[in-house]
């Protein structure tokens, strides 16, 4: 005896959701990252609209049908009136038809050994794995991920078991692990005391550490002084306050950066910037130093940052510093020396100094998109500099700072600078300069994006413009060349702008564009 033939076509559904099919697919023999092994689909007859839902256990299809149920029911106005399905457990528990009970949900169960019954689940379990097996097909990816579990860290510190010694010896010693044999399994391990390199699978990893510094040093919270010291002690003698208040003792204590930040602490010294005033004079290239500082304090007088009054009692200014740094290009060349007059944000206080402090910034994904949309559409991508960013906005609480030191004003020496406009090192002025450039910007009918707020686009008549907004950093992405120079001259009269050119680096990255393969790559 034979199967009897299904003849003819299935009526579709009068309307949305009156009849949904379900079926679960898996297990995988691969799982999806996060360990999914199981996928479930939900199709609606009418529309054949369908959503898929990634799954650990076969036992979550409960679950995911009442996600399922809760979306298409509020975007469509509609409910769920049949849902078909196989006869697989997931779907046989007493909570799951209990559940349909009460929604006034219809059940239909297919026969045994009958998947024709529930052909639109089915055909689109098939179309999702024909399409994953195309995408395999095409990467020449293999079926199985090869497993990371053997992979280490390289030059992690390892305690590598001894093969010989005496009983009352250590039985392990400190090597660095370096490697991967070929002809067997195990890791290579170099010995420093022995100077060799051998294989062993006896060890004890600690990869947690930071490989490249081992040494715990101690941070200082007392800055280092700028002003040689006078050492004009005579005796051992303790001093005695003639006023007789108690002499407050500032302890050194040690403080350890996490180890997550190893890498970031390591990468940052390889920029030969400098700490102080005084090692910036000291410096082999002190003149450029110098310059960078005339530079930064024009800047600050030209756009009246601040305005000099006697210090109000009572109030204790915030400090501030000179920050100096190279400025590297794409190849790790230096491109110019950078002194930023900074405050000393960590000394404000919190509903006194300033109020909100959260300012957004660009997200990569919505970068790495519109470089796709202009290698697609073949677009302009341009980049700009907005020059000393943060004085462009203005502070709305009352904020005093230190002058200076190198700096001073001749004969105000003991006055502090009510600051007018916002400067690095504030704790709002990020906030600050994001307010004010978001309201600008929106003046010449920029709308910004509902999913990244640093994301802008302007449409005039067939011509387009995306703006990504990076704190200084603008990237203008067009498809009409005369548009672009309308907004980088507009954007010039609002502020003190530096034309970068083309974009070839931006956050860090290089591009390498080529337009004739329409092509971009990112190092």
């Amino acid at each position: 005896m034979t199967k009897k033939p299904f003849v003819g076509q299935s009526a579709i559904a009068n309307s949305l959701l009156d009849l949904v099919y379900t079926d679960v697919c898996g297990p995988l023999n691969t799982p999806a990252r996060g360990g999914y092994s199981y996928f479930t689909t939900f199709t609606d007859d009418h529309s054949r609209y369908g959503y898929v839902y990634l799954m650990r256990y076969k036992s979550e299809a409960f679950g995911m049908f009442k996600e399922y149920r809760l979306e298409v029911e509020n975007q469509t106005g509609h409910k769920i009136k049949t849902l078909r399905s196989d006869r697989g457990g997931e779907y046989l528990s007493s909570e799951f038809i209990d559940y349909l009970k009460e929604n006034e949900i219809l059940f239909q169960w297919t026969p045994p050994r009958m998947p024709q019954l529930n052909e639109v689940a089915e055909r689109r379990n098939r179309t999702l794995l024909d399409i994953i097996r195309s995408m395999m097909s095409f990467t020449e990816l293999p079926p199985k991920h090869a497993s990371y579990k053997y992979l280490r860290v390289w030059g992690s510190p390892a305690y590598v078991k001894r093969l010989v010694g005496d009983k009352l010896d250590s039985r392990s010693s400190l090597c660095r692990f370096i490697g991967y044999p070929k002809e067997t399994t195990g890791y290579y391990f170099y010995d420093p005391s022995e100077q060799k390199i051998f294989v062993s699978r006896n060890v004890v990893l600690l990869e947690k550490g930071f490989p490249a510094d081992n040494r715990r040093d101690e941070i200082l919270l007392e800055e280092s002084s700028e002003e040689p010291q006078q050492d004009n002690a005579t005796s051992f003698e303790p001093s005695v306050p003639t006023d007789g208040v108690p002499v407050l003792r500032r302890w050194i204590r040690e403080s350890q950066p996490h180890e997550r930040y190893g890498f970031v602490g390591l990468t940052s010294q390889l920029d030969n910037g400098l700490r102080t005033y005084r090692e910036a004079m000291s410096d082999i290239d002190s003149n450029k130093w110098l310059e960078a500082m005339k530079f930064e304090m024009d800047s600050m007088g030209s756009n009246q940052v601040w305005t000099l009054v006697d210090p109000p009692k009572g109030i204790k200014p915030v400090g501030c510093k000179l920050v100096y740094k190279h400025k590297l290009g794409a190849d790790g060349e230096v491109t110019a020396f950078k002194a930023r007059l900074v405050a000393k944000g960590y000394t404000q206080r919190p509903g006194v100094d300033f109020e909100e402090t959260y300012s957004p910034v660009a997200m990569a994904k919505s970068i790495r998109i519109l470089l796709v949309i202009t290698i697609w559409y073949d677009y302009e991508i341009w980049q700009m500099d907005v020059k000393t960013v943060f004085l462009n906005s203005f502070v709305e609480e009352e904020i005093y700072m230190d002058q200076s030191k190198g700096f001073t004003s001749v004969g105000e020496e003991q006055k502090v600078c009510c600051l007018q406009r916002s400067i690095y090192g504030l704790k709002q002025a990020s906030r600050s300069w994001n307010m004010h450039f978001d309201k600008v910007i929106r003046g010449y009918d920029f709308i910004k994006n509902e999913h990244d707020p640093c994301v802008y686009k302007k449409i005039s008549g067939s011509s387009v413009a995306y703006l990504v907004f990076y704190v200084d950093d603008i990237l203008l992405i067009e498809n009409d060349v005369k548009m672009l120079g309308n907004i980088k001259a507009w954007l010039s009269t609002q502020f003190s702008m530096k034309d970068m050119g083309k974009a070839s680096y931006i956050l860090g990255i290089k591009i390498d564009r080529d337009r004739s393969r329409r092509m971009l790559g990112l190092t």
